[in-house]
């Protein structure tokens, strides 16, 4: 698609100095701009190769403009050009992947309800008194199951699996590989072996949810599983039965919550964590990445370490334990000292 200076201003509030009808077709790096491109300039120690740069088009935060603007290309003068070219960045991707009507080969129930203006690739199976809204995009090989409600304007990538009776908000998006609603992993030990628990509730994804690849969110043994609004979840994630996650909360790639936790809103969980089941994180909770959590946490705590503990007192108990072999040698050579006199 190509775009005028002039057309990217529009849509960015900012002023054109220079050429309003150059033209770009694609994006780049500052220090990698070619002709037909457009990037931009949001932080001082990038300022040395705005001189340097093929770009055709520089979209600059208004603090870093320079006085002489001679030999420069055509400059669009925002407040924040960072946040501006994330902007413009949304509203690329947006046009760019937005796609509509039916598919062939698609095997839709005739209770299911479609809104309007969607779109459902080939090879994906809408089951019965399935509900979709309007402008929903559901790619290729999308199995979506009986009684399942999916909201408005959301964004289901080939391949996600969403069983019978969950409900996905407004303005979602689910990554090829996700599961939704797969059973819990619920089972009973008795003398010939393991029983499974029956898992009879679902998943509830509110609005505003974004949920990475291949991450597996498990239906309640009864009742739901809720992830509330806004929350951003990474890839390889495993959220399990009966889970509660608290709005605008994040997660990173290969962290996992074991069944019946509850998070509170805008907790930060780092890569590889673990949070055990039964436990009840606060609001504003920080856990580092490969840490532990096994006990209740208060709101705003940050915690590392496995057990994770408060992270001043682990980086203080660290001290000491990374020179346990040291202090421990010093301590059986006191011992010899002593044992001699």
């Amino acid at each position: 698609m190509e775009f005028s200076a002039e057309q990217i201003a529009e849509l960015v509030k900012g002023e054109v100095l220079g050429n309003p009808e150059e033209t770009v077709t694609y994006i780049s790096k500052i220090e990698d701009g070619i002709p037909g491109t457009l990037t931009f300039l949001g932080g001082e120690k990038y300022q040395k190769f705005l001189k340097k740069t093929q770009a055709s088009i520089v979209m600059i935060s208004k603090k870093l403009l320079p006085e002489n603007l001679s030999g420069l290309p055509v400059i669009i003068v925002v407040e924040d050009a960072y946040v501006a070219f994330n902007q413009l960045l949304r509203i690329y991707n947006e046009m760019k992947s937005r796609k509509t009507g039916i598919e062939p080969q698609t095997q839709i129930s005739e209770s299911a309800k479609l809104g309007e203006n969607i779109y459902v690739g080939s090879f994906t199976y809408i089951s019965d008194n399935a509900v979709v809204g309007d402008n929903t995009q559901i790619y290729p090989q999308v199995f979506i199951g009986a009684n399942v409600k999916i909201g408005a304007n959301c964004k289901i990538y080939a391949g996600v699996k969403i069983y019978d009776d969950c409900i996905i908000g407004n303005n979602c998006v689910l990554h090829s590989g996700v599961v939704i609603g797969a059973d819990g992993f619920g089972f009973e030990p008795t003398e010939n072996g393991y029983q499974k628990v029956p898992q009879l509730g679902n998943v509830v994804l509110e609005d505003d949810i974004e949920v990475g690849v291949n991450t597996a969110i498990d239906r309640a043994t009864i009742g739901s599983t809720i992830i509330r609004k806004g929350v951003k979840l990474d890839n390889l994630i495993q959220v399990a039965h009966n889970v509660e996650i608290g709005e605008h909360s994040a997660m990173a790639s290969q962290s996992g919550v074991a069944g019946s936790s509850k998070l509170g809103k805008w907790n930060m969980i780092g890569g590889q964590a673990g949070i055990s089941g039964h436990v009840k994180l606060g609001d504003n909770v920080a856990v580092v990445a490969q840490s532990g959590v096994g006990q209740d946490v208060e709101d705003g705590k940050k915690l590392f370490g496995s057990p994770a503990i408060d992270i001043l007192n682990f980086k203080k108990s660290y001290v000491y334990f990374k020179n346990l072999p040291e202090l421990a040698g010093r301590l059986r050579d006191l011992e010899k000292q002593i044992t001699k006199e």
